[in-house]
């Protein structure tokens, strides 16, 4: 699982930072999550491949999260795509998108098709043989979902030292993977367990941009491998994130300890502080293993 930040700041975009945009990689497939100003840029610069984006996932309709999701439309076209792109996002998106390709005369000649989002509560939103995404409700000026994405459990490993000792024959070889005991040409049941080891545990990732202090989302998020939770604001502005509904450095690490995350990853944070090293300091008191997210990094998870 690899994690591409192609921008994680807030608002307006700036000669050195982009609004938020990121691209995970997970089971060899490339999921884009937000598309602010820029994404078509920083895609090129992260050499991410626009042909292995077949799902985009939009939080919410706040242009520095979905203004530049018409331009990579229209680019998919000009490019020649044949596949077909999915959108999931809220209510909105696909009058605003659609809209401007109809101004613009520039109808895709690929299918695209928009999944709308409404549901306050969390829901299954997409599902594969080897991963599933669902919503996480967050608390914003807008209609807002956070992602979550759970690799499916894989196969069981072949323990080929007691399979060779038990002479068991390669047509069972997939069996065992699957989890099935074998019986011998004798009647004889060998359990799974003696032939196989567990398979890899399967990792998750979650993503929160943009939301006020939600701890109601800490059990569907219990234990996740990574977390990426904004931080807009340091606690010295915190009577701002309730305005404004955004989380603090401080609020965010709460959040990760709580959910006890194997990592934080902070990001979307304000342009009004002089250096980034500070959001990480203010989390750190606590919670441990915190992360910075800047435009161009790329996690290895």
């Amino acid at each position: 699982m690899k994690l591409h930040i192609l921008g994680c700041y807030a608002a307006t975009p700036r000669t050195l930072t982009n609004p938020s945009s990121q691209v995970l990689e997970i089971k060899n497939q490339m999921f884009l999550i937000d598309c602010g100003e820029g994404t078509q840029v920083q895609l090129r610069k992260s050499e991410v491949k626009f042909s292995r984006i077949n799902h985009i996932f939009i939080s919410h309709l706040h242009g520095d999260h979905f203004f530049g999701l018409p331009g990579l439309v229209s680019t998919f076209r000009l490019l020649g795509r044949t596949k077909e792109l999915h959108i999931y996002g809220p209510k909105g998106i696909q009058e605003a998108i659609t809209l401007l390709l109809k101004l613009g005369d520039s109808w895709t000649n690929y299918k695209l098709t928009f999944h709308i989002l409404s549901n306050t509560k969390s829901e299954l939103i997409y599902e594969d043989d080897k991963v599933v995404v669902e919503t996480i409700p967050l608390r914003h000026r807008v209609y807002t979902n956070g992602f979550l994405f759970k690799e499916k459990l894989g196969e069981r490993k072949l323990n080929l030292q007691a399979v060779d000792a038990h002479n068991i024959d390669t047509s069972s070889y997939q069996n065992l993977k699957n989890g099935k005991d074998v019986i011998t040409d004798g009647g004889k049941v060998i359990n799974n367990a003696d032939l196989t080891f567990e398979p890899t545990k399967s990792k998750s990732y979650a993503y929160c941009s943009d939301t006020a202090y939600k701890p109601d989302i800490i059990p569907q998020i219990k234990g996740v491998d990574v977390l990426y939770h904004e931080a807009t604001f340091l606690d010295s502005e915190a009577h701002l994130s309730e305005k404004t509904k955004h989380s603090t450095a401080k609020q965010a690490a709460s959040i990760a300890k709580q959910a006890q995350v194997g990592k934080l990853i902070l990001g979307h944070y304000s342009t009004r502080y002089k250096t980034i090293e500070l959001f990480k300091t203010e989390a750190q008191s606590i919670f441990n293993n915190v992360a910075l997210a800047n435009d161009g990094k790329v996690f290895d998870l």
